[in-house]
């Protein structure tokens, strides 16, 4: 296993679970997406490692925070839950199972809809995104339906994560590029602002064959989802800039670079190639090790991740991604970063046995 790639996970691992409070981006003692995909991440590590203290902490952190857990149920704050699946495979501890199972049911049957039937993109803070589908559900919410489909063998969780990854990609796909648009408004009918964000499109590259894992042996996969996801991942690979990264607004090369949508798009290469969602070539495989190698410097000696746009919601112009949004460390960056190194160790551990 390669010393380098080993020693730049556990760093970004450890500024991860260091003491961040009162930092949004960093602080990992709350209850919502951005420490929810900092744990996904986490327990991705752990797969590749099997380092016992990451498991453990991964346990702790569930029992510290679970009580915060019980407020308002958004989209947003499904996301800690799909390592629940795992942690009940690893402990043989009922209470995770039958907590994936409660919030399941409430995905199915409770969460708000848009008349096309797609889940709402619902979050925390105190403002609404009515009949509006966000490319990020399908990693915060449809990837924890699936775990706990495979979990428990239930059709009815399995179909409902694939009809949701259908919708979000029907509804955001560019039918001339092939790449996602961030959002999509079911009342006025179009896309908003209609930026081909970086970060949208990388919640749906690595969370699709993540899904498409958990999913295969309960349903059969639709031909149209394989078909999509092709599509997309083709066009991606037409916007990755000379460096190896990819503008926080894909198609407006000279916007800034993000790392933590670069991360996930080459995640999302590497699982896809892994899984035969895509096809393996010479080519793709150049444009993973492009991203990696150009990703790996911006990883300080602390660990910390630089060059993460924060949060973002659907900006009212394209514009406004560049201007409004500024770059600092947050869990899903790390996070992102994470799961890249995590997949990467894994596979050089699978070449050695």
């Amino acid at each position: 296993m390669n010393s380098t790639y080993a020693n730049h996970a556990n760093r970004v691992w450890q500024e991860m679970i260091r003491d961040h409070s009162g930092e949004w981006g960093m602080d990992i003692h709350h209850w919502d997406w951005v420490p929810g995909v900092g744990v996904i991440a986490m327990l991705e590590y752990y797969e590749a490692t099997s380092n016992p203290e990451v498991l453990a902490y991964l346990q702790e952190w569930v029992k510290r925070n679970s009580e915060k857990a019980k407020g308002t149920k958004v989209i947003n704050s499904i996301a800690p839950y799909a390592i629940f699946p795992a942690l009940y495979r690893a402990t043989d501890d009922a209470w995770y199972r039958d907590e994936a199972v409660r919030v399941a049911e409430w995905l199915i049957k409770d969460t708000p809809r848009t008349r096309e039937d797609a889940f709402e993109h619902t979050v925390t803070e105190n403002v609404a995104f009515a009949e509006q589908v966000w490319a990020d559900t399908i990693f915060m919410a449809v990837l924890f339906l699936t775990r706990t489909a495979s979990l428990v063998g239930s059709k009815t969780y399995a179909e409902e994560a694939l009809k949701q990854v259908l919708l979000h990609l029907r509804l955001l796909q560019d039918e001339e590029t092939n790449v996602l648009f961030h959002g999509w408004n079911c009342g006025s009918g179009d896309h908003m602002s209609a930026a081909r964000w970086t970060r949208a499109n990388a919640w749906i590259a690595a969370g699709v064959p993540m899904i498409v894992k958990e999913l295969d042996q309960l349903v059969a996969i639709p031909d149209e989802l394989i078909e999509r996801y092709g599509r997309l991942m083709s066009g991606l690979l037409a916007y990755q800039q000379e460096d190896g990264l990819w503008s926080t607004v894909m198609d407006q090369p000279h916007f800034y670079r993000e790392v933590s949508g670069s991360a996930g798009i080459a995640y999302g290469l590497m699982k896809g190639m892994e899984l035969g969602l895509i096809s393996r070539q010479e080519e793709i495989v150049a444009s993973v090790e492009h991203a990696f190698t150009s990703i790996v410097p911006y990883i300080t000696e602390e660990g910390i991740v630089k060059g993460v746009s924060g949060g973002t919601p659907v900006m009212p112009t394209i514009q406004a991604y560049q201007d409004e949004i500024s770059t600092y460390p947050t869990l899903y960056g790390q996070g992102l970063v994470l799961m890249l190194l995590a997949n990467v160790l894994q596979v050089e551990k699978e070449v050695l046995i």
